[in-house]
């Protein structure tokens, strides 16, 4: 289907509300026939609560393994290696790792600098074990892994224990597809290897049957944008026997008693399954997938790709009138082993970097819907910004969430954060010049927000926490 045809067909809201968006990668959008599906089933279906054998007990049940041998074949996953949680999202999935994975003194836990804060989260149950966790650093413009530096830290001799390897397959601050043969390098030293998937699968096919990591997360709402509230844990079978948990709750147990105060967990994904399963949601999610599939995953890779193209593009070409960049990009400038994910400022003609909360706001003002702040991504937009270690503990050492004023004093003229516009599945060509006309239009202006209007400070204080890398 074209894309235009697609775009009337499946996002005609786009165009009925005068709405451009340009952040695919905070969430993806839904498209009517997704909706149509999902009601027709909740119209003529009765379902029950999986845990029982009732009919409508069944019935649930076989709509939610139907969901989950949908998310294997989608992912290119045999059942006979791989099985699915379902979580509330991709951080929950991680968390589930995190609290259970058998962490201990002798072992370690190694992340880059280019992870989401869920990721990132894991490193607190690593410590409260006494796992060493290290971070192997991004480089400079292009936001990369140097992949000598990061085998020589897989490589780093260890006294036992298991290890565990975590990384996005795509940046959620750059756009940065990370190489997946990273996993084989990791599998070939001893490490497990947990992949971030959710920035990665909206516009790429993942294929599990040929690259195998331990772990894989996902949130589907990133994906396809209805339902939310679901996300997954694509696990192998033996790693998720290796796993711990801390705790046990309604539906995951398989014995649990009082008089004798233990418990057993149930077989496989059951058993880290807490509570009962979101079971009318589920089968929206092989929805989602059909219609991804129904577009075609490589259609929508190429589609992104010509996007992106046309972004990098532009926003580098913006100029104020001496011929100085009204833009300042992150991470690489071309679409070499990159998604649809681009982060930016804009520039002063004096080349000062103009408050990513003005922008925004103006952006929002023109129907345009951007993302701000700095992503739940810090290592990456640390790294971009320039921040240091020691800017950051003095930030800490404030003992609170900082002001816009206080971010000032401590990082002088550095960006407080970026703005990010990312492309999907409905953007059109007209879409990203509209970004373009307005970043223009911002500048033309006669009248610009002044310092200290009320609009001004609510949005910098909404923004102040994002902007010191704190969430």
């Amino acid at each position: 289907m074209a894309v235009r045809a697609l775009r009337d067909a499946e996002y005609g809201r786009l165009d009925a509300n005068d709405e451009v968006y340009l952040d695919y990668t905070g969430a993806g959008l839904y498209a009517e026939s997704q909706l149509r599906a999902h009601h027709e089933l909740l119209r003529t279906a009765v379902l029950g609560n999986p845990h029982s054998e009732s009919g409508t007990s069944r019935a649930a049940t076989h709509l939610a393994d139907r969901a989950r041998a949908a998310i294997l074949d989608f992912v290119g996953a045999s059942p006979d290696e791989y099985t699915v949680v379902f979580t509330a999202n991709a951080s929950a999935a991680l968390k589930l790792v995190g609290e259970s994975f058998p962490f201990v003194r002798s072992g370690r836990l190694l992340l880059t600098a280019d992870n989401h804060n869920s990721v990132n989260g894991i490193r607190e149950y690593a410590r409260a074990r006494g796992t060493a966790v290290d971070y192997v650093p991004l480089e400079t413009p292009s936001l990369r892994l140097d992949t000598d530096r990061l085998l020589a830290a897989l490589d780093r001799p260890s006294t036992g224990g298991r290890r565990l390897f975590a990384y996005p397959a795509q940046s959620n601050y750059s756009g940065v597809r990370h190489p997946l043969d990273w996993i084989d390098a990791a599998h070939e030293r001893g490490w497990d290897v947990l992949l971030d998937a959710a920035a990665f699968i909206p516009t790429n096919r993942l294929d599990l049957e040929h690259r195998r990591p331990d772990f894989v997360t996902v949130s589907w709402y990133k994906a396809f944008g209805y339902p939310t509230g679901v996300g997954s844990l694509i696990a192998r079978h033996e790693a998720l026997a290796r796993l711990r948990r801390p705790w046990f709750a309604g539906g995951a147990i398989g014995v649990a008693s009082v008089a004798e105060p233990s418990h057993t967990l149930a077989a496989g994904s059951t058993g880290f399954e807490d509570g009962t399963i979101d079971f009318l949601s589920l089968p929206a999610v092989e929805m989602g997938i059909r219609h991804l599939e129904a577009v075609g995953m490589d259609v929508i890779h190429d589609r992104v790709r010509h996007l992106t193209r046309q972004l990098l593009r532009g926003l580098g070409e913006l100029r104020h009138p001496d011929g100085g960049p009204m833009a300042r990009l992150y991470g690489p400038a071309d679409d070499v082993d990159r998604g649809g994910t681009v982060s930016f400022n804009l520039l002063e003609p004096d080349g000062s970097i103009v408050d990513f909360p003005i922008v925004d706001a103006f952006a929002a003002s023109r129907r345009v819907s951007l993302r701000s702040g700095c992503f739940c991504n810090p290592g990456a937009s640390e790294t971009a910004r320039g921040i240091t270690a020691d800017e950051m503990r003095r930030v800490f050492a404030l003992g609170h969430q900082p002001s816009f004023a206080e971010l000032r004093t401590i990082l002088g003229a550095k960006a407080l954060g970026a703005l990010r516009a990312s492309v999907g599945i409905a953007t059109t060509d007209e879409d990203v010049d509209r970004l373009f006309a307005t970043i223009r239009d911002f500048f033309d202006r006669q009248t610009r927000p002044p310092v200290n209007s009320p609009r001004r400070n609510s949005t910098v204080r909404e923004n102040a926490s994002s902007a010191a890398s704190l969430r």
